[in-house]
Parts: C-alpha cells; sequence; structure tokens
C-alpha cells in the first residue's frame, strides 16, 4: 500500500481509505461481524484511513469502528465528522455544538483523540470561522488532532484557513462527479489542503454492478438521487456499460478503473470508497496497481460530458459547497 502524508499534517494515511458508513445503514442489510471482518482485513493490506461519522447509524458506524480497531488503534487513522443532527433534525456549526458532538464521538469511538476531525456541513446560519474556531480549541484541548472540512466552498475554505489550518476537504468526487474541479480544486491545491473524495465509485454504480433500480430495497436511499431516476438511470447505464469496455481491455474491473483515475489525478487525493464487504474492498485496494494511458484518461473523462441528473436531491444539493 502507497503512504502519502495528508495535506499539511504529519498523518501518513494510506492513498485509498475506507468509508464506513454503509456498515451501518443506508445501503440496505448490515452485518456487524462481517463489517469488522472487513475492517481487519483493510489494516492488514496496509490499509489504515477510516472515514465516519456520529450522524451514521446514529452513532452505531463510530460504535463499530471504535470496537473493531480498538486493539490496533496505533495502526489506523480516525476520521469523524459532526454537523448533522440526529434523526434529520438539520444541522448545526455552532461552537457549543461542536465541541458537545466531539466528546461523544470520542466516547463512541472510545479513544482519547480524533486524527481528523471534519465539520460535515457548513452551517449557513453559523460563520464558518465560528465553527472552525471552536474545533480549533478541540486542537488545544487535545481532543482533534487535525480538522477538515466536509463540502465547503472555495471561499469557505479560504475564511477558515485564516483561523486554522484545514488538512482536509472531504467532497463527492468521482468520473461523473467532477464540481470540485472549477474552483475548489485549485483552492485546496493553494492551500496545501488534501482532497478526500467520498462515493468515489458514483454510490455503486460505476462498479457496473447496478443493472437496474428494482435491486434496491426499501430502506436504500439511491432510489431519491436524481442520477439513478428512471430516464437518467438509463442514459447513465450506457456510461458505465462503456467504462465496462475500458476496463475489459486493461484487464481489470470498472470499480477498479474508476478509482485508479482518481489516483491519477494528483498525489493530494485520497479516495475512501464505502464498502462491508472483504472482497470488495480487496478489489479496491488493488485499483492502487492500474496504471492508465493519456489515452485512456481521455476516454475516461469524455464519460463525464454524457451523464444524467443531479449527484443528490434538491434538499441535499442546498447543503454542499457551503
Amino acid at each position: 500500500m502507497i503512504k502519502r502524508n495528508l495535506g499539511n499534517s504529519d498523518l501518513n494515511a494510506s492513498i485509498i481509505g475506507l468509508g464506513c458508513m454503509g456498515m451501518s445503514e443506508w445501503y440496505g442489510p448490515t452485518n456487524d461481524e462481517e463489517s469488522i471482518t472487513t475492517l481487519h482485513t483493510a489494516l492488514n493490506n496496509g490499509l489504515n484511513f477510516f472515514d465516519t461519522a456520529d450522524v451514521y447509524g446514529n452513532g452505531h458506524n463510530e460504535i463499530l469502528v471504535g470496537k473493531a480497531l480498538k486493539e490496533r488503534r496505533s495502526e489506523a487513522i480516525i476520521a469523524t465528522k459532526f454537523g448533522f443532527l440526529p434523526n434529520e433534525a438539520g444541522i448545526s456549526g455552532r461552537p457549543e455544538y461542536a465541541k458537545s458532538a466531539c466528546n461523544a464521538s470520542l466516547q463512541r469511538l472510545g479513544i482519547d483523540c480524533i486524527d481528523l476531525y471534519y465539520l460535515h456541513r457548513v452551517d449557513p446560519n453559523v460563520p464558518v470561522e465560528e465553527s472552525v474556531g471552536a474545533m480549533a480549541d478541540l486542537v488545544k484541548e487535545g481532543k482533534v488532532k487535525y480538522i477538515g472540512l466536509s463540502e465547503a466552498s472555495a471561499e469557505s475554505l479560504k475564511r477558515a484557513c485564516k483561523i486554522h489550518p484545514i488538512t482536509a476537504l472531504q467532497t463527492e468526487y468521482s468520473i461523473w462527479v467532477r464540481d470540485i474541479e472549477n474552483k475548489i480544486l485549485q483552492t485546496c491545491r493553494e492551500l496545501n489542503i488534501a482532497i478526500v473524495p467520498y462515493s468515489p465509485l458514483g454510490r455503486g454504480f460505476l462498479t457496473g454492478k447496478v443493472k437496474d433500480t428494482k435491486i434496491f430495497d426499501d430502506n436504500d436511499f439511491r432510489k431519491k438521487v436524481p442520477l439513478f431516476e428512471e430516464e437518467n438511470f438509463k442514459a447513465n447505464l450506457k456510461v458505465v456499460e462503456e467504462l465496462e469496455q475500458i476496463a475489459g481491455e486493461k484487464g481489470c474491473k470498472a470499480s477498479q478503473l474508476a478509482l485508479a483515475w482518481l489516483i491519477e489525478q494528483g498525489e493530494d487525493i485520497f479516495p475512501i470508497p464505502g464498502t462491508k464487504r472483504e472482497k470488495y474492498l480487496v478489489e479496491n485496494i488493488h485499483s492502487i496497481e492500474i496504471k492508465l494511458t493519456t489515452e485512456e484518461i481521455s476516454r475516461i473523462n469524455s464519460l463525464a460530458k454524457k451523464i444524467k441528473g443531479e449527484r443528490k436531491s434538491q434538499s441535499g444539493m442546498k447543503l454542499v459547497n457551503g
């Protein structure tokens, strides 16, 4: 496994991390025993960068991750987030909430210090300087090592950095979601902020395994994502089929090609594909072995122009690039 310093920190993170959200909710049935095995397999294969949040499973995910990594804490970089209130009650970036949320996350994770603590969304009702100021206090108190923002705009990143260095920006970024390439990516590079792409496999679509939305059960939130709506889905499926063709020529899986493409975007990119299954975790890790030619990158880039539909629901889009 290749490891690099994460942004302006001394965290030596694997260039592929593990998004743990799906181990607790959103993507169908969960299985704690299977998830813990997957987390251990990650460490055994050199993957040491784990992503969770207090809202995932209303705290269940932090408890699960903490339990799995307890005996191997020194090997792991644990990132978690605050900002979404429990039971879909909105968001809060208030300083007092940042501090209480951090204490609760530390207790659930069973650790003394969070390696990377994100504001999950910039609160439109609270200046980002105030939220980050409270997070900076947590660093001074030794409860947090480094801080990050999630789905923040270039302007918010600049304002935040005047209060305290921002180590990472977590944002959706993949072959078919390229929003950050307009301005945010450049700003991160100017400020030495690492990019941590979530949903780098297009919420499973870019794996080539989703051929029909009927496979989603009632609890699968993808049913509400515009990219998966019927007409958009049909158009986007053709894009995935083209990706599978390129992968076939390359002798790899579509999911591995999608991750290899992201890794090629720069040494400051640390994708965190989510999975609860050991098999898919190992496949994702092997994507670092794939090297793309200029022609292959160009072919993949052309696919993005054919994508139909927004990446989130209308309400969800209001909370990104804050």
